[in-house]
């Protein structure tokens, strides 16, 4: 089974490969190097360019710093154009975008009914209470926290 190994693929890069579903020269030959990089990528892990001429070199029976300087650039054009066509966005994009959807199919802008209703945010200073009562303060004069 040693022909399935990958060429030029290092320990670390051969497990990313794995859990994205690349496990034999076959798999690779299959998908292609641009696509195996991009679901390396889109799994969360942050391999560099490399890997991507890693994986070309491997389809070539070469080693990957043969590779000729317009292969390289070949591939980083089609790397280039596959992520613009579906850009790959962190979790933190992913979550930022998925609040403002709900911020926006949610009914209404979330902030004016919350204003509306007198509701006090998480993120709204611990100052705001107070200076909207008006001066007026239940405890006397005493912290919240005493």
């Amino acid at each position: 089974m040693a022909s399935s190994k990958i060429r030029n693929v290092g320990p670390k890069s051969a497990a990313w490969l794995r859990q994205v579903g690349v496990r034999t020269t076959e798999d690779l030959n299959r998908i292609g190097p641009v696509e195996a990089f991009l679901k390396v990528k889109r799994a969360g892990f942050r391999p560099s360019l490399n890997l991507l001429y890693a994986m070309a070199g491997a389809m070539a029976d070469c080693h990957w710093a043969e590779l000729p300087e317009e292969r390289k650039q070949e591939l980083l054009s089609s790397l280039e154009a596959a992520e613009s066509a579906n850009p790959i966005r962190t979790r933190w994009e992913k979550a930022k975008a998925a609040s403002e959807r709900e911020a926006n199919h949610g009914g209404g802008d979330g902030e004016s009914d919350t204003q509306a209703h007198g509701e006090i945010s998480l993120f709204d200073s611990p100052d705001a209470e107070s200076s909207e009562s008006n001066g007026e303060n239940d405890s006397g004069g005493a912290s919240r926290f005493d």
